[in-house]
């Protein structure tokens, strides 16, 4: 390796920069009728791009609680949110002084229990109520998208094992 080669080599190396931490949730409910799964999606304030509720570390929250108070200051949701990652995506994000940054999102799942009238960001966004397969088409980032069928796939089987935990117990009612 020529001299100029190692230097240009070494400045790349000291300009890049890691990626970016945020951490960010999918919201979820089951439809008590037909048993569907619905994921929150809303729309990017810069591109409107669809994503999901994500934000920066804040100083004394955990990645998991970061996610749930980004959830009800972006889209008015709350819930009860897992304190184990679903995984984690990158995406690049153009900053207010114009530099581009790669960000590394932590998600984590929220089932939502309720929906609040006023919040932070209210009107700001556009916000859908869609499923899984929708939010996966919608969505640009492949990891994200790799995400959400994966959360699909693992909700199928929760909700499948406690469906046949529930019909048992209906058939001893009503045997007796």
């Amino acid at each position: 390796m020529t001299l100029l080669a190692r230097l240009a080599s070494d400045v790349q190396l000291m300009f890049r920069r890691p990626p970016r931490q945020q951490y960010g949730a999918v919201c979820y409910r089951v439809k008590k009728k037909s048993g569907e799964i619905e994921v929150l999606l809303m729309t990017s304030r810069d591109t409107g791009r669809w994503v999901i509720p994500k934000g920066w570390p804040m100083n004394g929250k955990c990645a998991h609680e970061v996610a749930m108070q980004e959830a009800l200051e972006e889209a008015g949701v709350r819930g009860t949110i897992e304190t184990e990652t679903l995984g984690a995506y990158s995406y690049p994000k153009l900053l207010r002084d114009g530099v581009q940054v790669i960000c590394k999102v932590q998600v984590y799942a929220l089932e939502v229990t309720g929906m609040a009238k006023n919040f932070k960001e209210k009107g700001e966004r556009t916000i859908e109520w869609v499923s899984l397969d929708e939010a996966a088409s919608r969505v640009r980032e492949p990891e994200l998208r790799g995400l959400l069928l994966a959360f699909k796939r693992k909700m199928v089987d929760r909700l499948s094992a406690k469906a046949a935990k529930e019909i048992p117990a209906a058939k001893q009612i009503s045997a007796k």
